[in-house]
């Protein structure tokens, strides 16, 4: 079984992903490989020198991720550009890696997931939501100032219109335990019913 993880930036995708984890999933993060992979590449990092300058680079060679930032949140057409740079990279990593256990239960963090019509890779689809109110709040306990963070929800597909195209909704406006509750509960569900998704083949994992 292979499941979507989405929803608005702040409503708590990794939260309810080490969750699945720890019901024996595999987890997988995209925006780690950007961070992790497609960043730290010499071929993007010198990509990014030349459209934004050296103020994107640090002193020792790495992607400053808050500059950048800076940048492609502003402006739509940069933050295409750096997605047509860094989604392919991204992309051939995580299909590598399912295609590497396709027997496992895979829980993948996607967070442009239906931005980018990526649904027909999943058995299932699911959306981790939470008020607005509180999605400003946690962004701000990240160190995010509001305006900041308001600029960034508003890059994303609206996490209504998300809820209504995944297959499944977690809401997360309470505590820890809550959002563990629903995961188990969906868990037990998937696990005991048989799988069927006759819109998304398997066959689309293959690199």
């Amino acid at each position: 079984m292979i499941l979507g993880i989405t929803g608005g930036i702040g409503c708590g995708k990794s939260t309810a992903a080490r969750h699945f984890e720890m019901q024996g999933f595999r987890r997988l993060d995209m925006d780690e490989l950007v961070r992790e992979k497609a960043l730290t590449s010499p071929e993007v990092v010198s990509a990014l020198r030349g459209r934004f300058g050296s103020g994107v680079v640090d002193s020792d060679g790495n992607v400053d991720r808050r500059a950048l930032g800076g940048f492609v949140f502003k402006d739509d057409v940069d933050r295409i550009w750096l997605e047509q740079l860094t989604h392919p990279i991204v992309f051939s990593l995580t299909r590598s890696a399912l295609a590497e256990n396709r027997s496992a239960d895979w829980a993948v963090e996607v967070p442009l997931l239906f931005e980018q019509s990526l649904e027909n890779w999943f058995d299932f689809t699911l959306c981790v939501a939470c008020a607005a109110s509180q999605q400003l709040v946690r962004l701000e306990q990240r160190g995010m100032n509001r305006a900041l963070a308001g600029q960034r929800i508003s890059k994303q597909l609206p996490l209504a219109r998300k809820i209504e195209l995944a297959d499944f909704v977690l809401w997360n406006d309470g505590s820890v335990e809550f959002l563990q509750e629903q995961v188990d509960r969906l868990v037990d569900s998937l696990r005991s019913a048989p799988l069927s998704s006759p819109s998304r083949p398997a066959s689309t994992l293959t690199p």
